[in-house]
Order: structure tokens, then sequence, then C-alpha cells
């Protein structure tokens, strides 16, 4: 037979006939004994090239989404007889799939064979760039990541020597820390004091008005009183922070522990006259107040109080261990980049908005690489490996304490993915309840927004013995932010400004900005006490 001007016909075509050119007559079926030396001879070479050219070829053309469907079978049946080659399954089949392979690879190799018979993209164009995989790009990365930091904690160590220290972390007057440790000993004092209220309305001595009011003095004794102590005591700055994140935390929970109670109360009493809505409801709503479930949820990794959680069946007591360690290795880490690296920079630093405006983005850009580290390492180690070492020790089942965060399009999808336990509380005890009062849902987060402003002032401004209102406002702008990105991620619908956005915002400007701006201002304190 003639042979084809179409390349994808040859070796593939059902009828057999024979070739007329003697180069081309490799239809012969052979024989037990030349199969081995078929093999032998031609199998290493042959295979591999027909192989990678026809799978090449199938590649190619599907990322160009080009050539018609006769077309690639053709190609997928040639590439099945050329890996029957490689392994032939018996010696009939091993023969027809060598003649065919032996045909597509004389066939390939002639001078006159098209070498061009695709419409193909570059691999780094815009139409075929995310249709492969970068691992190989990502490798490079993690190579020059460890290259440059390596070289940058060389040129530190050799500009100032270790400079770990105990000043940072511990106050030259430790002693005097002790009324914050009793603080945080007696914070306990409130959730009793709120087991005690629920207990009261359970037996109704008191109206709903009083309850609310008894709870409400509750809560906020359980933010002021910690201020208090800490503004009355000059004490270390990490230890006040420490202690304002617990009052934190205390708060939070009790707020959820006086509304959930609240609510379950509303829904008993509508059960008792007997409203269809009631009996419809999925789930477990019956009032209780337990001391027994108030201590779990005290302890429990969540802000958000329920009788019951989903729960493990063991303790895993190695895994554990390992955790633990995993912990104090980070830890440990942070208090290096901020002694070795943080420390110097902002020493060194003037202050951002009152020195030259070259001078503080030098600043600023310095120190986002350490912050950047440290930012990470304290997410990691807070929630990753403590609340998880903590609901292991508790049997806490639900462990979704954040979300791919790092993948976010807008701001508002951070806010909603990076702190899933505050996520919930805000979503259950302040957006939802606007909503059903009806409030609209840009002052419904406006509302969330602002509360959680006010937290972050706290828990930074106290411990400093400064207010101002620094992190109040770096939290408030973050409104802006959210429309401005969910605006470009409409228009543009391309994931990647949206998450370039965020990553530059918070890592690159927004907390060494923060680090620069606490720091003169505490300093510039302290000298004005002196």
């Amino acid at each position: 037979m003639a042979i084809s001007n179409s390349p994808e016909s040859i070796g593939t075509e059902s009828n057999s006939k024979t070739v007329s050119d003697p180069i081309f007559s490799v239809r012969r079926r052979p024989n037990a004994g030349s199969l081995g030396a078929d093999l032998d001879s031609s199998s290493t070479t042959n295979s591999f090239v027909t192989d990678s050219l026809l799978k090449d070829t199938v590649y190619d053309e599907s990322l160009a989404g080009k050539g018609s469907v006769n077309d690639r079978d053709q190609l997928r049946k040639a590439d099945g007889h050329v890996e029957g080659v490689n392994q032939p399954r018996n010696a009939k089949n091993a023969g027809d799939n060598i003649g065919n392979g032996d045909v597509l690879v004389k066939f390939a190799y002639r001078p006159s064979a098209p070498a061009h018979r695709r419409i193909k993209e570059s691999p780094l164009s815009s139409a075929a760039i995310f249709k492969q995989s970068h691992a190989g790009l990502f490798n490079l990365c993690i190579v020059v990541l460890v290259a440059v930091n390596s070289r940058l904690i060389i040129e530190n160590l050799m500009k100032y020597g270790l400079l770990i220290r105990a000043g940072f972390w511990f106050s030259s007057k430790s002693l005097r820390d002790w009324p914050l440790l009793m603080c945080c000993l007696t914070l306990p004092v409130f959730p009793l004091a709120a087991f005690l209220v629920e207990k009261i309305a359970q037996k109704k001595f008191f109206s709903e008005p009083v309850i609310v009011f008894l709870h409400i003095i509750i809560t906020t004794a359980a933010v002021l009183y910690p201020v208090f102590v800490i503004l009355r005591y000059d004490s270390a700055v990490l230890f006040g922070v420490a202690l304002m994140l617990f009052a934190c935390i205390v708060w939070l929970k009790l707020v959820s522990y006086a509304h959930t109670n609240f609510d379950m109360r509303a829904l008993a009493k509508s059960a008792d006259k007997g409203d269809p809505l009631i009996s419809s409801l999925n789930g477990d709503y019956s009032y209780d107040v337990s001391f027994k479930s108030l201590a779990y949820f005290m302890v429990a990794p969540t802000l958000c109080y329920q009788l019951s959680y989903p729960r493990t069946m063991h303790v895993r007591k190695g895994w554990v261990v390992r955790q633990l360690i995993k912990l104090v290795i980070f830890t440990g880490f942070m208090g290096f980049i901020i002694e070795q690296y943080i420390n110097p920079i902002v020493q060194n630093s003037q202050h951002p908005l009152k020195g030259n405006l070259l001078y503080a983005i030098e600043r600023v850009l310095k120190l986002s690489l350490p912050t950047l580290y440290v930012w990470l390492c304290m997410f990691y180690c807070f929630f990753h490996l403590w609340l998880n070492i903590l609901a292991e020790l508790l049997c806490f089942g639900d462990r979704e304490f954040y979300k791919d965060w790092w993948n976010a399009k807008t701001v508002e999808e951070y806010w909603r993915m990076w702190n899933m336990p505050v996520h919930k509380w805000m979503i259950r005890h302040v957006y939802f309840p606007c909503l059903r009062n009806g409030i609209p849902k840009v002052v419904a987060v406006l509302i969330a927004f602002l509360l959680s402003a006010i937290f972050h002032e706290l828990c930074i401004a106290v411990p400093c013995h400064i207010f101002k209102l620094w992190a109040f406002i770096g939290i408030m702008f973050q409104v802006p932010l959210v429309m401005f990105t969910n605006y470009l991620q409409d228009k543009y619908r391309n994931s990647m400004v949206g998450n370039m956005i965020f990553w530059i915002i918070f890592c690159i400007l927004g907390q060494p900005m923060c680090v620069l701006l606490y720091y003169h201002d505490v300093m510039n304190r302290k000298v004005k006490t002196q």
C-alpha cells in the first residue's frame, strides 16, 4: 500500500496491507525466538523515543485543546501499541505491538516527517500557565528563601552578636507582677457569678430584665477588673498582653453563655405555649443550667456555648507530646526573631510619622519580613498547635479553628477564615441578632468591626499604658478595604489581585507600621516617666 500523507493514520489502520517500500516492510510476525532479540536490540531506544513523542503530542494537544477526536483516539491507540513493546502480555500480542511500534518509530524520524503538527501554547503563556504543575518553581522559591534568610542570619550575627536576653520578656521588677497573676487566678469568679444568675433565672426569682442587667454587670466587670490592675501596676508588657487576652476570652465566653441561655429560655416559653415552630426545629433546645456544661465550656477551645459538643473517643498521648515539642520549638523561634531582628531594627529607627518619609519606608520594608515570620509562627503556635492540644486533651471534636485564609481573594474572606472561633461568635451573637432586629447588613458588619477594633485596642493599648488608637484605626480601616477588594473581585474576577492586596496590606505595610508606632510611643512614655 502507499503511505498516507496523514501522519496520524500510519500504524493505526485496521486493514493489514503490505508496504511497498522495503524499508517499511515490517508487518511480519516474529517468532518466539526473534521476540527476545527484537526486545533487546530495539525496545530500549525505540520504545522510549516513540513513547515520549506520542505522549508529548497528546499532552500538548490537551493543553492547546486542538485537534480532532479521531486524531487523539488514533494517537492513544498508537500509544497503547508502544506500551505493548515495553510490557508484552504474550508472544503473539507482543509481535503485533512491536510491528506497529517499529512502523511509528521509523516514520516519525524520517527526514520528511513533519515536526510541527499542532497549534501549541508556550508553557508560561496566559492560556497554558494554569494548566500545568509549578512544583519546580515552588521548590526554587523555597531554595532561594532559605539561601537569602541564611545570609541574613549570618550577617545579623556578625553585626550584633547573640542578643537573646530576658529583659524584653520579663520585667526587671518581676516580683511586682504578682498582682497580674492574682488577677488572672481570680477571673473564674465571674463565670461562677454568671452560673448563679442563671440558677436564679431558672427558679424565676427575678424578671428577665433584671437577669439581663446582672449579666451586663458581670461581663463588664470581667473586662474592667484586669484593665484596672494593669494600669495600676507597672508590669512587663508581655504579662499585660497575656492577661488582657485571657480577660477578653472570658468576656466573649460569658456573653455567649448569657445570650444562649436567654434564647433557650425564650424557646422553652414558646414550647410551653404550644408554638408549632419550636417542634419543627432540629436540635436540642431544652433549657438546662448545668455547672458541668459551663465548666467544660470555659476551658474548651470555643467561644460559643452549647449544652453538648462533638466529642472524640480517646486522647492520643503520643500526638499531644509531639505537638507540645513543636510548640516549644516555634515559641523559641519567635523569641529569637524578636530579640535578634525586630528589636535592633526598631531601636535604630525614628517615629514613622515624624521623621524622613523615605527613611520610614525603608524601616517598614526592612521590618516587614521578621514581623511576617513572627505573625505566621504566632498563628501556627496558637491556632494550630495550642488549640489542637487543648481539643485533644478535652476530646473536643470540632477542630476547625481556621480555614485556608492564605488563599483569601478579598479582605472580607480573610476575616471570615483566619479566626474561626471569633468568626462563629460574631455570626451567632452580633451579626444575625442585628439582622433579626431589622438592622441593615452594612451596619451589622460595621458593628462587628467596631467591636473587634475596641478589643484589639484594649489588648495592645492597656499593657503599653498608651491610648493612641493605632490598633483601633487599623481595624476600622478594614471596612473600606473590604469594600475595595470586593469591588476588584467583582470587576476583574481574578483571585490573584485581591490576594496580593491582602498580603501587601497585612504583612508589608500594616504590621510593621503598628510595631514602629507602638514602640516609639512606649519609649517616649518611659522617657517622660523617668
